[in-house]
């Protein structure tokens, strides 16, 4: 059978009809090369579904050890609310999320100092679609965006496809450096800050309390947002951590963004957005069209957990887990990695942020490594603008520890080898995995 073809700019010809083997079926979706998009920034997929997800060691993935998760209760939740009620699974919930949730979640909150109702609280499905709910709703082209340099790569994703001017303040051992965001702030008035102020991802810093308050000044002169980003508060493994920059919120310019997926259950994503005012509203009007709410399902799954002492529980088995890989990474680091090497030595959260000699390149070693079985993340996938290329991050929560040892060892011999010999500067200026 003949088919007539049409090409812009050229005509209509006949051809084979690609059905009857005389064509080209693999060519049908051509046509989508020549759609614009809009995402100028989007790497942080590429690290999670490429071939670093097939490495023995993913020492790339900043996730909690599923074994290490409240795992049977939350399954003899589902099966006891789809037995008792099906029909949870064959309607919507409410736009801003469960009720029962979110004033359990305000309980939680007023434990830790902060002063939010269930109204206040909104249900986003994962930190990620929280940020992006921010982002979107108060974030559009050429709105300047601050954040510490490096940061979590889904947030500079986020802001870049909104068209935002990120500008990066560097981070010391008390986390972002005020008094220079504070000389960048007079002459780039911000729009938003972006921080995660504890156990900050990909360093695992601690911003002190004095510059928490620092900054909820710096945006109250400004009339900022601050979007604050809490996802490893709850993971300290001596003393709670300072408390939150929105505990100290009083005009409401702080959003929290606190998720329970990476504690609780990546497979619920459930995060909770705590907000006042008219902000909170807008949000929820964003919520409301990105997807008319979050699966009750996954709301209800998690609500016993949070209701009862094995919420309590379930941390301090998990801190005491985190900081027995912590101690494990870190002890073969010092005795295994070669001069030159430095590193975070966290106080919680499940990161470590290492720093090479300037002259070498994490892409360079995350290639060589990668062919030992061992994946990390390359420090410029943290960064939004200019990156550092001498630094990485390695995450040692994912793993149990047999593996992690193993995978901490081989890191290290391939770290020498690649110090001793490195290899010709040949990889992009941001992997493609």
């Amino acid at each position: 059978m003949e088919l007539i073809h049409c090409t812009q700019g050229k005509g209509c010809f006949v051809g084979p009809d690609p059905e009857d083997g005389g064509g080209t079926p693999e060519l049908s979706a051509s046509w989508q090369l020549s759609l614009i998009d809009y995402l100028p920034r989007a790497h942080t997929w590429r690290h999670f579904q490429g071939s670093s997800s097939d490495c023995r060691y993913r020492l790339h993935v900043a996730m909690v050890d599923p074994d290490l998760l409240p795992n049977r209760e939350i399954c003899r939740n589902i099966h006891q609310l789809v037995t008792e009620n099906p029909a949870i699974i064959a309607n919507y919930g409410p736009f801003q999320g469960d009720a029962e949730l979110r004033q359990a979640l305000s309980v939680y909150f007023r434990e830790r100092g902060i002063a939010a109702g269930a109204e206040e609280v909104l249900i986003a499905s994962g930190s990620q679609q929280a940020i992006d709910l921010v982002a979107r709703t108060f974030t559009g082209p050429g709105d300047t965006v601050y954040m510490e340099g490096p940061s979590y790569s889904g947030a500079i994703d986020v802001f870049a496809a909104r068209g935002a001017r990120i500008v990066t303040v560097p981070v010391d051992h008390e986390g972002m450096r005020i008094d220079i965001l504070s000389q960048l702030c007079d002459a780039n008035p911000p729009k938003l800050i972006y921080t995660v102020p504890t156990f900050h991802n990909p360093t695992g810093t601690v911003m002190s309390v004095s510059r928490r308050a620092r900054l909820l000044e710096l945006a109250q002169s400004y009339n900022a947002i601050i979007l604050e980003d809490d996802a490893f508060s709850d993971t300290y493994f001596r003393t709670e951590p300072p408390r939150t920059i929105k505990s100290l919120d009083r005009f409401g310019h702080v959003i929290l963004v606190k998720g329970f997926s990476k504690i609780l259950s990546p497979g619920c994503r459930v995060s909770a957005i705590v907000a006042s005012g008219t902000i909170l509203n807008r949000l929820i009007a964003a919520k409301t069209i990105a997807d008319l709410g979050s699966p009750m399902l996954n709301q209800k799954a998690i609500l016993p957990v949070l209701q009862s002492n094995l919420f309590q529980r379930h941390l301090k088995r998990l801190r005491a887990a985190l900081k027995s890989r912590r101690n494990i990474a870190l002890e073969l680091l010092k005795r295994h990695a070669p001069r030159g090497v430095t590193w975070t030595e966290p106080e919680g959260g499940f990161n470590i942020w290492v720093t090479l000699p300037e002259w070498a390149r994490a892409t360079d070693l995350y290639a060589l490594a990668q062919r030992e079985g061992v994946a990390i993340l390359p420090g410029i996938t943290c960064y939004a603008n200019e990156p550092e290329h001498h630094r990485f991050r390695i995450s040692y929560s994912f793993m149990d520890e047999n593996s992690l040892r193993e995978a901490m060892i081989l890191l290290c011999d391939v770290l020498r080898r690649y110090l001793a010999n490195p290899v010709p500067r040949e990889t992009p200026s941001r992997p493609t995995l």
